[in-house]
């Protein structure tokens, strides 16, 4: 590990700022100051605030059978308590503690599942509860719980009784103390904003002083507003993130409205950039682009979060802060990643997917990245991040950005991403008549540095939509460090599991959903093996387009996907 933190000064630095976060957060929750977080409890709720999320009654009938199925395990707790059983994973661990899975019972409705809620949670109370420590205490696994109990309160107080009643109101309470005093020492990105979420609804639901939720609302707008960019994005450039943080934020609002509470600037500003946001980055099926951390699309959340959205017309073409290009035409959507990495301390989740494209057509997905697979897969998840894994050009089978590969730093900093392309160039491709934006020519300097060359991407969507015009190029620039180690350049167009390949010379035929496409090329292809990870029942297995060439004798490729029916 030390010359890993040798060669990498950043990951150095990283390490260095993580290892005195952990030491700030020891100090906080050691055994004498633990006592502080010990107190009197309200004997009620002031409030229960709405949820978005729905759950499934069949997996609350599962769980109600002692078979929990959490990130990609499944443990069947027989005659012991699910706390008492042995965990496959730190994903299943972190999953069953966070209590996200009582949006099941409530979606069951009935007395047997707001039993069994109620049973887990005081298993919980019983077993886990006291020490402040370890992965039911970590600051987004605690503020999870803290919003999953607020979010399902009435679920699990509506026939309580009073010892029940009352012990969950002491955690609750001594859980939002906890969540108050390591707010500062949240890990940075999700993890942080997370915690700021859990404390401002928790102070509205909690019959506390009107002064703390005012200072709790306020604390999470100046979150937001280092979080959110100003075209809607979230800072880590995953846009699964806009719907996970929007899904605890409008319930935040809502609350705060129903309650005569003045709402923040920062909250309401951040809301109103992150809906049409969110609505950029959603394909013709009603799913969300897959970069950067982005797996299967909770279809139903979705759909819930953009009854909120109250803007008119089209999306932006171009988020540029966020870096992504969406070309819309003919009920076409492409979507491309045309920016750099996000910043080091919130890249755990970031893909090396510089200028890949994804590509959907009435409700039917055609050209995706493989996508994040389900926690608890960390071998896949790491295939999933890298350039192959996304429709782009990739150098010598090398990822354009790298990540920092020694297990001691992965299970330290979760894997960051040390960004490759340091520069990506965009410029807009109008339309001489309306000036309207129907491309764009991109570029980076990802493989510069190790093997001498730009990838440069140029992509055009016809007006009607029928007909997106590609062309990738590999650029020498001056300084041609490296470039004899180029062997081998391969463009991919990995395909979604529902298209069906039939190759007919220099052509293929693409059939999907009662749609016909053709891919055609200047140079020779083939239909590889590919999958899909961002799938809710596990990865599939899909085909992928496959260019291959070398670097120097061909600098430049064009391709096309034509509809014809």
């Amino acid at each position: 590990m030390s010359t890993a933190l040798a060669n990498k000064p950043l990951i150095a630095i990283l390490t260095i700022q993580e290892a005195w976060r952990r030491v700030r957060r020891r100090l906080r929750t050691g055994p004498i100051h633990s006592l502080r977080f010990v107190g009197a409890a309200p004997d009620r709720l002031a409030s229960v605030p709405p949820s978005l999320r729905r759950g499934d009654p069949f997996i609350a009938e599962a769980i109600y059978g002692g078979r929990f199925h959490l990130a990609g395990k499944v443990v069947q707790a027989f005659d012991q308590s699910i706390f008492h059983s042995p965990m496959p994973s730190a994903d299943f661990t972190t999953e069953l503690h966070s209590f996200a899975w009582l949006c099941h019972h409530a979606a069951a409705a009935d007395t047997l599942a707001a039993a069994n809620a109620r049973a887990l949670v005081s298993d919980w109370l019983r077993l886990a509860s006291g020490k402040l420590s370890g992965p039911a205490y970590e600051p987004e696994t605690a503020a999870r719980r803290v919003i999953a109990w607020l979010s399902h309160a009435d679920l699990l107080l509506g026939s309580a009784e009073y010892d029940f009643y009352r012990r969950f109101l002491k955690s609750l309470m001594a859980q939002t103390r906890f969540l108050r005093s390591i707010a500062q020492e949240a890990p940075a990105g999700m993890p942080r904003l997370r915690v700021r979420m859990a404390l401002a609804l928790a102070t509205l639901c909690l019959p506390l002083a009107a002064g703390r939720s005012r200072t709790a609302a306020q604390h999470l707008a100046d979150e937001l507003d280092r979080q959110i960019l100003p075209d809607g994005g979230h800072i880590s450039r995953n846009p699964a993130a806009l719907a996970e943080i929007l899904a605890e934020l409008l319930p935040i609002r809502e609350t705060l409205t129903s309650q005569g509470q003045p709402v923040p600037k920062g909250i309401y500003s951040a809301i109103d950039r992150m809906l049409p946001a969110l609505r950029f980055f959603r394909h013709t099926d009603g799913t969300l682009a897959q970069f950067n951390g982005a797996g299967a699309s909770d279809v139903q959340l979705l759909a819930s979060l953009t009854r909120f959205d109250e803007t008119l017309g089209e999306p932006l073409s171009h988020a540029r802060h966020s870096g992504y290009h969406r070309l819309s035409a003919g009920g076409t959507v492409v979507i491309a990643d045309t920016g750099t990495p996000p910043p080091l301390a919130v890249s755990q989740n970031a893909h090396a997917g510089t200028l890949a494209f994804e590509l959907s057509s009435e409700n039917a997905r055609i050209v995706v990245n493989c996508g994040c697979p389900q926690p608890g897969q960390p071998e896949l998840k790491r295939l999933a991040r890298s350039t192959a894994a996304h429709s782009t050009l990739v150098l010598d089978e090398r990822s354009s950005s790298r990540f920092a590969g020694q297990p001691g730093l992965d299970r330290f900093l979760g894997s960051p991403l040390v960004p490759g392309p340091t520069e990506v160039s965009v410029e807009e491709v109008e339309t001489a008549e309306t000036g309207r934006a129907v491309g764009f020519f991109a570029s980076h300097n990802g493989y510069e540095r190790e093997l001498g060359f730009l990838h440069a991407r140029r992509l055009e969507l016809s007006p009607d939509g029928y007909r997106l015009d590609g062309e990738d190029r590999l650029i020498a620039p001056r300084r041609t460090r490296g470039r004899a180690d180029a062997q081998a350049a391969d463009l991919r167009f990995h395909l979604h599991p529902g298209v069906t390949v039939e190759t007919l010379g220099r052509f293929a035929r693409l059939s999907l959903r009662g749609q016909i496409w053709r891919f055609s090329a200047d140079q020779n292809f083939s239909v590889d093996d590919s999958i899909q990870f961002a799938e809710t029942s596990g990865p599939r297995r899909t085909l992928q387009l496959v260019i291959t060439f070398v670097p120097g004798p061909v600098t430049t490729v064009r391709w096309a996907f034509e509809r014809l029916s």
